[in-house]
């Protein structure tokens, strides 16, 4: 059994931003050169996430209303976390909402994704260099 791994680093410009990453994910399937097998995606920070769904601006929009309803960032002072002197709070709930990772089969050398399915890097407290872990494995 073959075992590759990859870290895709991103430069996150905003507080808040989902990353449209199946490309680079289906690269370093490519490159692990897996046949059959599995491919783990996850984020590497505790304020990230990494999803599989719609690649649809609207949809997009839904989820940064909806996550703020849910764990809204400000005010600040109503996570107990933020008395450590940190302002993100609320992006660890939003993490915690979206998931960690997902991991997808590997058919004839391809990401198995279904109709409309892409994968993405949600990321809740960004403005500096974030990395996503891709673990492939298989034959």
């Amino acid at each position: 059994m073959k075992s590759f791994r990859k870290e895709l680093w991103f430069k996150i410009k905003h507080r808040r931003e989902f990353v449209h990453i199946t490309g680079e994910v289906e690269d370093a399937v490519r490159e692990s050169g897996v046949q059959e097998g599995l491919c783990l995606v996850n984020a590497m920070h505790i304020t990230a996430s990494v999803f599989i769904n719609d690649n649809e601006s609207g949809l997009h929009q839904d989820y940064e209303k909806w996550l703020e309803h849910l764990a809204p960032h400000e005010p600040v002072s109503q996570y107990q976390h933020n008395r450590t002197g940190e302002d993100n709070g609320d992006a660890h709930l939003k993490r915690q909402v979206m998931g960690r990772e997902v991991v997808v089969a590997i058919t004839e050398g391809a990401l198995d994704l279904g109709p409309w399915e892409t994968i993405f890097y949600g990321e809740f407290d960004g403005r500096r260099s974030k990395r996503v872990l891709v673990k492939i494995i298989g034959e």
